[in-house]
Formats: structure tokens, sequence, C-alpha cells
């Protein structure tokens, strides 16, 4: 029974969006994982967790991630970005490649077991836990292989919202360029905003734009992860004994993915109201919360001690990697 699951998954959003609220320098999702986290191991919490409420959460973490990347793609208009212009453009997609192949080379080189240095990859160079989710919904990863991931997200993305603006003007950056800075380094949309604002109304301006063409390059990295698992899936069939059962097949651009570019597309052509767009707006961030909370519920603080400093190590070294790259951007263009 999945309803007291998405109940509480839900009810946890609205907190979230209540905590927001009061101190909005903290990003709605952000509070949402944490909760979740914090639900997560409190002791008298746990049997309810990993019991009746396990359906709904699981239901929570996966449908609702995928709606919310869906609706993610109203935020994203063509127009916007190509007024970024070329340079600023190809090296938003350079910081994201090259943060992604670093990250991903780091996590097996320390030693990082199953999908976690691909989940951890795409968290920081693309868009934190959306990102996460997205892919691990690809590769069929268990709710456990993504909590270390979103963890490290989480507190990277939150430790940038108190960082970076220490560093904007030791660093000489201008208030567009800080925001530049913020919108190629920072991890989640909400964070980004976050860290953003203190320069004022331009600054955010461009850091949501930057931020948001890094959110576009999900849709070929997920394209070609769901290659890479096709032809995983092809090579241990060759092996598996033949049986009768229809093979089920990782697809290419999962359904998720190809609304988002639909709702990308949409965005850029037609004229929708702005109330519709505030509506769209305020619909995929809850859902992305209640999903971000069932994720952040399957997290053990225990066993991320004893056993996630690799993790930790790889996750404070992409951050430092990105946001390296993000100011070497800024600096060039």
């Amino acid at each position: 029974m999945w309803l007291p699951g998405v109940l509480v998954a839900a009810s946890t959003a609205v907190l979230a969006g209540t905590v927001h609220a009061l101190v909005p320098s903290l990003p709605l999702l952000t509070v949402a994982v944490v909760l979740g986290i914090v639900a997560g191991n409190v002791p008298v919490a746990r049997p309810a967790l990993t019991g009746v409420l396990a359906p709904g959460l699981s239901l929570a973490a996966s449908r609702f991630m995928r709606l919310g990347i869906v609706l993610l793609g109203l935020k994203l208009s063509l127009v916007d970005i190509a007024s970024l212009g070329w340079v600023t453009i190809l090296s938003t997609v350079a910081i994201v490649l090259l943060t992604f192949l670093g990250t991903l080379w780091l996590g097996r080189r320390i030693g990082l077991t199953g999908h976690q240095p691909l989940l951890i990859a795409t968290g920081f160079s693309v868009c934190g836990a959306s990102a996460i989710g997205a892919v691990g919904g690809v590769v069929r990863a268990k709710d456990e292989e993504t909590a270390t991931p979103i963890a490290l997200v989480t507190l990277c993305g939150t430790l940038a919202i108190a960082v970076l603006p220490l560093l904007w003007h030791p660093l000489g950056l201008t208030d567009l360029q800080f925001g530049h800075w913020v919108g190629a380094g920072v991890h989640d949309v909400g964070q980004v905003v976050a860290t953003a604002k203190v320069a004022g109304t331009a600054a955010l301006g461009v850091a949501v734009v930057v931020k948001l063409t890094r959110v576009l390059m999900l849709a070929p990295l997920v394209a070609v992860v769901g290659l890479r698992e096709r032809r995983l899936d092809a090579l241990r069939q060759q092996g598996a004994p033949a049986t009768d059962a229809p093979t089920r097949r990782t697809p290419i651009m999962p359904l998720f993915v190809a609304g988002f570019l639909v709702a990308v597309l949409v965005r850029t052509v037609a004229p929708l109201p702005d109330a519709v767009l505030v509506a769209a707006d305020t619909v995929q961030t809850y859902l992305l919360a209640a999903a971000l909370f069932g994720l952040g519920a399957a997290v053990n603080l225990r066993s991320l001690a004893r056993t996630g400093g690799r993790a930790l190590t790889v996750g404070l070294l992409s951050w430092t990697l990105i946001a390296a790259l993000a100011l070497a951007a800024v600096q060039l263009s």
C-alpha cells in the first residue's frame, strides 16, 4: 500500500516549503533532503520508514522525481540560453563534461563501487539531486545506492551557499561575474538562487540562465548512459541461459527525459501565461521535494560514517573542481 508513504512525503514537502518561507536563505529542496536524512536516522522512525511507509516513499522517490524533471523543462527557454553568447554556452558545456569525466575517474580511482561514481559525477556536474534521480532511474540503481550521492551533493551545495559569497569580493568579481560563477559551479537550482541573490537581481538572472544551460545537458547525458546500459544488457544476455520470458531493455531516452525536452520546446516557442509558469514551477518544486525526502530517508548516517570516507573525498574534490573550472571560465569570458 503506497498511500501512507506518499502522504508523508507530500506533508514533508509542505513542511519544507514552510521552513523555506520562514528562512528564505534555506533552499526548499535542500530542506526536504535534510528532513529525509533526519527522519531516516531517528531510531523510532526507522521501522515505519522501512515498513508501512516504504512503498509510498519509493514511489515518491521515482515517479514524483520523473514528473518534477518533466516540469523542470518549463523553466528553460532556448532563447534565454542563446542570449548568453557562444563563449559562455561552450564554456558551460565544457565545465559539465570536464567535471563529469573528472569525477567519474576520481570515483573509480579511489575505489567507489557500483553506480556511485556515475551518480556522484552526474549530480555534481549537471543539476544536483534531480540529475542523480534521473540517471539512477536509467541504471536501475537502488535507493541505497543513490543515498550517498544525494547526501554529498546536498552537503556541498549547502557549503557553496556559505562559502562562495565570502570569496566574491576577494576574487575581484563583478556582480555579473559572480552570478556567472555561481550558475556554472553550484549544483541544484535552489542552491544557485540562494547563493547568487546576495549579489542582486542582475547577478541572479545570469546565474539562473547559466545553471539552466547545465540542466539542458541532462538529456544527452541520460541518452549516453542509456546506450551504455543497453550494451551492458546485451553482454549479460549473451552469457545467460535461454528463457522464454521477455527481456527488459534499457531505453535510450526514457519517457520522462523526452517529456523534459518537449517542455523545453513548449517554453521556447509558446507564449505561456505567467500564471501557468508559476503554477508549474510550484508543482515541480513540491514534487521534487517529496521525491528528495524519500531519497533522503534512505541515507544511513552510521553506514555513511563507516564506509563513506572515500565518497566524501570524491565529493569534496568534485566540488572544488567545478568551482575552479567555473571561475576560470568567468575569467576567460
